[in-house]
């Protein structure tokens, strides 16, 4: 027997097309208003934002436990679901019955209606019961659901790379390690005593991984969770973070680039339709540009810019920087604002870039200077995608491993997939917080993932 027969969610309570008799809705109370002979509690099970109305009076079974009911107590009520007087909603509850499924104490945290993400950063554990915390959850979930459903309909394979590995991908060194010994010890251990006999650590990147598949698959993507031992306390960096990296064979950088736009297209399509209420909820209260800049997207042509280009556009721009734009440096913030703000007013596309300042694994291009790299830049947000052709010919590839110090065996099988039937292919990642901002408005990239996991801060 079920625990709560008859139970139905309340987004499809709200919207039902005509009245029911003999339903139950449970979830957690929101609100509550008593009057003499009744009262009116809201009632909240995460299924959407808005709450649904239940009318609880002297008639109902269990109304001598209204008392007990209180902001935050877990609630059942049974009854029927008939149109409501009031404005703002069409449907409430006529409860028949009531019961407490869980009590909650009177030191609850989130009595009142607003609280700061500071404060609710301290309770990461109960912000999710908030309205924002709650359509941010559902809004990842959805468009964590729609990026599968965008690489699935287009014949991609989706690979759960590794995330314990022994490879840096992107040379940076800034890793956590993964050991079975204990680091606080005295007296040293030999590394053969360690459990893989070998340095091990999590993983900043699956796209080495991943490539190794495209070269069998022709078409792959990874989505899944990296790590970044950076100590950057930040609104833009956490040691943990989720990534969505795709694969392609038989493609350049041109295609890379044609990819990457296809799916931020469709990505906000289905949040502007799909997620509505929620995107409401962040264009009222956290972000009244939202819907602009959400529709510049998916109207805007996605500018193709040589690199070189924008440094000459910056150079020529007559615009003060306080970092002077030159050839062979990384943009930052206030060159990537400029060029999509401002003097294209939309996405933007750099394209190959310094081989100094990008990863081994990037192409190297024929003037000797530059690699296939390519970031995607949006307005208000900076760099969304970064990606590139690899490059798949062995000679080059291992020149660039030596040329940056990098020993050739630890990437013995990557190298071996260079030996074996090789073909140019292209990637890209996209990290999913980063677009969650994007698509929500939010700044703090603490705020868009459920376990922010940052410097000095890991409680669950």
């Amino acid at each position: 027997m079920a625990a709560f027969p008859g139970r139905v969610a309340v987004n499809e309570l709200l919207s039902a097309t005509s009245a029911h008799q003999g339903v139950t809705v449970a979830g957690w109370v929101r609100t509550k208003r008593e009057s003499k002979d009744f009262a009116f509690v809201e009632v909240n099970d995460g299924s959407c934002l808005a709450n649904l109305q239940v009318i609880v009076d002297g008639r109902t079974a269990g109304y001598e436990h209204l008392g007990e009911v209180g902001t935050g107590a877990a609630i059942a009520a049974q009854g029927d679901l008939v149109e409501s007087p009031g404005k703002g909603q069409r449907w409430e509850l006529r409860a028949a019955s009531l019961r407490v499924v869980g009590h909650c104490d009177d030191d609850y945290p989130l009595q009142k209606k607003r609280h700061s993400d500071e404060f609710l950063r301290s309770i990461a554990h109960l912000r999710a019961r908030t309205n924002k915390y709650g359509a941010l959850a559902r809004l990842r979930s959805r468009l964590s659901f729609a990026t599968h459903q965008f690489f699935q309909r287009r014949g991609f394979h989706y690979v759960h790379t590794p995330i314990i590995t022994g490879s840096d991908c992107e040379g940076a060194g800034e890793m956590f390690r993964v050991t079975t010994l204990d680091p606080y010890q005295a007296g040293a251990r030999a590394q053969d005593d360690d459990f893989f006999g070998k340095e091990a650590h999590l993983t900043v990147s699956g796209q080495l991984s991943v490539e190794t598949y495209c070269l069998a698959l022709s078409k792959v993507y990874t989505f899944g969770p990296t790590f970044r031992a950076e100590n950057s306390n930040t609104s833009r960096h956490m040691a943990e973070f989720w990534m969505i990296e795709p694969e392609i064979a038989f493609a350049d950088i041109h295609d890379d680039m044609q990819l990457a736009e296809d799916m931020v297209r469709e990505l906000v399509a289905f949040a502007r339709e799909d997620c509505a209420q929620d995107l409401e909820l962040f264009a009222r209260f956290v972000d009244p540009a939202l819907y602009a800049r959400l529709d510049q997207v998916m109207q805007s042509e996605f500018v193709r810019l040589p690199y070189t280009e924008a440094i000459d556009i910056l150079r020529a721009s007559g615009r003060s920087f306080d970092y002077e734009p030159a050839w062979g440096r990384d943009l930052q913030s206030e060159h990537e604002r400029f060029l999509t703000e401002e003097h294209f007013k939309g996405p933007v596309f750099v394209y190959d870039w310094p081989k100094e300042i990008k990863a081994f694994y990037m192409r190297a291009n024929d003037d000797g200077r530059t690699v296939a790299a390519m970031d995607l830049l949006i307005p208000q947000v900076g760099e969304l995608i970064g990606g590139s052709a690899r490059e798949e010919r062995l000679d080059l590839l291992k020149m660039r491993i030596n040329e940056l110090g990098f020993a050739e065996q630890d990437y013995w099988w990557y190298l071996d997939t260079r030996r074996f039937g090789s073909v140019p292919h292209a990637g890209f990642g996209l990290g999913f917080e980063r677009f969650l901002m994007f698509v929500s408005g939010v700044s703090n990239i603490r705020d868009v993932i459920p376990f922010p996991r940052t410097p000095r801060h890991l409680e669950f």
